[in-house]
């Protein structure tokens, strides 16, 4: 995983155990023998993509390193009700212990790269990506965001460290378009910060002054139509320094422009019935919110094998 590394899944597991178990579970120290053995399987019950598996495997063995897994499908794969996601064979007071702390993270990463899956699905053919956002619950943004990829739509920034991103309430309190602009570039000149520019605008006035005081990379169309869109488009591709973007890979990656190149995104209020008439006006990005704050759980379940 990109954006989390080991320790602090950790850390974060400790705190889901934590949460779940207490002092014990009483219900499955007080009904199963300690030494009682068994085999458990995770069964997807929904069509999607899967999602959580290498999570999974963190919190089953930071729960109980004895218990051995035997796994059949790995994050990213197509699935369908009836499949079988992985085995796990050990103690069976463990197995009862994981099983609801596993298949909360599993249903919620696999619901988030489902709904990624799907809305990059809409506009295929297109040069457009779709990109998460920091809509992501506390405490899970890294593993939300991980699920993004894992469902093929990308990640915006990861938080408010990584890039600029000069909203609408920026540019009113800053005193303006080019106001928020120039003190972001002499922010980043003063603090020595190899940060990417990115604008909100609302109107065409905005769009001229982001254009005429330069240096931006990014200019975000704030709740355009798919009209207002094209009029946008045309008029920074004409008044922008020329430029291509290699999508060979469709990864957005700042290396590979062109300089001068300024990236379009669209976003605010698109819904996947407008999500392609937005792709099809020629933007590099719609940001879609609903990723990782409206999906649904991709329902699945950890059931007992028998003999």
């Amino acid at each position: 995983m990109e954006y989390i590394t080991k320790e602090e899944l950790r850390e974060l597991i400790a705190q889901w155990f934590k949460e779940d178990i207490g002092d014990g579970d009483h219900t499955s120290l007080s009904s199963i023998p300690e030494t009682a053995m068994g085999c458990q399987q995770l069964i997807v019950k929904a069509e999607g993509i899967l999602a959580g598996v290498e999570v999974a495997m963190e919190v089953i063995n930071y729960f109980d390193p004895e218990l051995r897994v035997e796994r059949f499908l790995e994050d990213g794969a197509e699935v369908k009700p009836g499949d079988i996601a992985f085995r796990v064979y050990g103690k069976v007071q463990s197995l009862l212990q994981v099983e609801r702390t596993m298949l909360n993270i599993m249903q919620r990463m696999s619901g988030i790269a489902t709904m990624a899956h799907y809305y990059q699905s809409l506009v295929a053919g297109t040069k457009c990506t779709i990109l998460d956002t920091r809509k992501t619950t506390p405490g899970l943004r890294m593993l939300e965001k991980e699920a993004v990829k894992i469902g093929g739509a990308h990640n915006h920034r990861i938080g408010l460290f990584d890039m600029i991103l000069l909203k609408d309430n920026h540019v009113d309190f800053a005193g303006g378009t080019a106001a928020a602009i120039r003190r972001a570039k002499d922010y980043c000149k003063a603090n020595g910060k190899d940060l990417k520019i990115e604008i909100e605008v609302r109107n065409q006035a905005e769009v001229e002054a982001a254009l005429e005081e330069g240096g931006v990379d990014r200019i975000m169309l704030d709740n355009y139509s798919p009209a207002e869109t094209v009029k946008a488009v045309e008029y920074i591709r004409e008044h922008s320094p020329k430029g291509q973007v290699d999508w060979s890979d469709k990864v957005p990656n700042w290396k590979k422009q062109t300089p001068g190149y300024i990236e379009i995104e669209s976003s605010g209020g698109i819904t996947k019935e407008t999500l392609r008439d937005y792709a099809e006006c020629g933007v590099d990005f719609v940001s879609v919110g609903a990723l990782t704050h409206s999906f649904k759980c991709l329902d699945m379940s950890f059931k007992a094998v028998k003999g």
